[in-house]
């Protein structure tokens, strides 16, 4: 809200920034650090943000955005199995992610009716739209990997896009990132590339760590991934930092004194450690790929087993030469040689964060 202003016609009047409800899938972090470089660009652009998620995704934004206005959204409860049958676990519950994305946009009606929204952007959740105002989806998945069901998954995702006034993909409109993802007919779609956006900024830092471990995702794969690399890690000679993903107050016991592990980090933080670090080890999420790429790393990929969509991204990297990627049941840490042999990123995605973004608000 700004100070009271004259008119034109000599009474005083408030000037009101407009309210933007901002409202990422809680699957893991990615979702919600991807809507982080948005939410400033908002700020810096005069708009209101208001965050609607919820579980550690709403978490995340909190910590970083403490003074803006939150939301708590209806919980869609997935999670991945610790089997190779996750497509079958995630049809299974499809009924119930209807079920919240239903219960989500009757959320939202009621939210807009007491704030007042000027638009809506979602990350991937179904339900957040409206119809009275204008509503974005975000997300680089216009083709969805599935296996034998991808042409059913795709069409799907896209009826889903198509009941939105537009749709953001986070990469440049020739896909150099996401590859086949996005770069798929989308006739009747408003499609946005608005560049390969991240949190982070590189910066010239003296080189404190060999090896940067970032966790994330969905359970119980981070925590099966996490006792995979401990296991790995304690006859390493790296000097580690390990950044576990995960808002607990339970820590880990030391591994050796090469190895610091700490649960979280925000975006400073971490941003700092990415910069002092030679090499990166993640999972192949496309928001991570998004921060590894606009700090140029060196990196290794592990692909959550089952997520067609993580597994097709680290092939993908790895044929264009950018990085090397392992399965997590084959992962050993020797693997981590290999990068040597890999181009690594090269940052000349320029994101598009301007005003001009957020016209139709």
């Amino acid at each position: 809200m700004f100070p009271s202003q004259k008119g034109t016609s000599g009474i005083n009047y408030i000037w009101q920034m407009k309210k933007i409800l901002i409202a990422p899938l809680n699957w893991g972090l990615g979702h919600a650090a991807r809507c982080i470089p948005i939410i400033n660009a908002m700020i810096r652009h005069d708009f209101e943000p208001i965050l609607a998620s919820d579980g550690d995704a709403l978490t995340l934004l909190r910590k970083e955005f403490p003074k803006l206005k939150y939301y708590e959204l209806p919980n869609y409860r997935i999670k991945y199995t610790t089997r190779k049958n996750q497509k079958l676990k995630l049809l299974i519950n499809s009924p119930q992610i209807l079920k919240a994305s239903i219960k989500e946009h009757k959320v939202v009606q009621k939210i807009h009716k007491k704030e007042n929204l000027s638009g809506i952007i979602s990350d991937n959740r179904f339900g957040i739209r409206s119809s009275k105002i204008p509503s974005v989806y975000i997300t680089h998945q216009i083709h969805v990997l599935s296996g034998k069901t991808t042409s059913l998954t795709s069409k799907l995702h896209q009826r889903i896009i198509s009941k939105f006034d537009e749709c953001w993909v986070p990469d440049n409109d020739k896909s150099i990132l996401s590859g086949k993802l996005s770069s798929v007919n989308t006739e009747g779609l408003n499609i946005k590339f608005i560049g390969a956006i991240s949190r982070f900024k590189k910066q010239a830092l003296p080189q404190k760590y060999d090896l940067l471990i970032v966790l994330s995702g969905p359970e119980p794969q981070r925590t099966l991934l996490e006792q995979k690399l401990i296991g790995e890690l304690k006859t390493s000679t790296k000097n580690t930092l390990l950044v576990r993903g995960v808002f607990s107050m339970t820590t880990l016991p030391k591994i050796n004194k090469k190895i610091t592990i700490i649960n979280y980090m925000l975006t400073d933080q971490l941003q700092q450690a990415f910069n002092e670090s030679n090499m990166v080890l993640s999972r192949s999420g496309y928001s991570t790929i998004l921060d590894v790429a606009k700090l140029e790393k060196k990196a290794f990929f592990i692909p959550t087993p089952g997520q067609y969509e993580q597994e097709y991204l680290a092939q993908y990297l790895s044929d264009s030469k950018i990085a090397p990627f392992s399965t997590q049941e084959k992962f050993k840490i020797k693997m981590l040689d290999k990068i040597m042999d890999y181009n690594g990123f090269e940052s000349k995605r320029k994101q598009t964060l301007n005003a001009d973004l957020f016209k139709l608000f």
